[in-house]
């Protein structure tokens, strides 16, 4: 079974909310002078990466491919997405209790938007999956492997 959640590619939008991302963190540093990265704790990113942007969580553990996760079963992707969409939400949430300039919290609010959308979307594609699974075996086989012969 082939389904739209939307009419636009979530997977490419994801990559522009990365683009903004950088672009903020960009701005916030690319004029910082020496004393001021020590000062803020950037020392030892600075040390490893100069002002280049190298994407990584708050706690310092680069981006990887583990990040993303899938199974190939429409139900476990889909609560997987979902649950992407609900931690990129409140992450965003986290920055707005902690930033208050309007150049960056205007573009987060965007963002956390985004996401609730999206996690909308994963779930009107969830439940289209669910209706078109046998009831009798819910769970009990992956639809896109399993197929039953007739």
């Amino acid at each position: 079974m082939i389904w739209n959640i939307s009419e636009h590619n979530v997977g490419t939008e994801e990559l522009a909310h990365l683009e903004i991302i950088c672009a903020i963190v960009h701005q916030l540093t690319r004029n910082l002078t020496p004393e001021e990265i020590t000062a803020s704790g950037f020392d030892k990113y600075y040390v490893d990466h100069t002002l280049a942007l190298w994407p990584q969580a708050a706690g310092g553990i680069p981006f990887n491919a583990c990040e993303f996760q899938s199974k190939g079963d429409p139900i476990t992707d889909l609560m997987e997405d979902m649950a992407a969409e609900q931690k990129a939400r409140t992450t965003y949430d986290n920055i707005l209790r902690l930033v208050k300039d309007p150049e960056i919290c205007d573009p987060i609010r965007f963002l956390r938007e985004r996401e609730i959308v999206h996690f909308q979307r994963f779930g009107e594609g969830l439940n289209v999956v669910k209706e078109h699974l046998d009831s009798k075996n819910f769970y009990a086989f992956n639809p896109e492997f399993d197929i039953r012969q007739k």
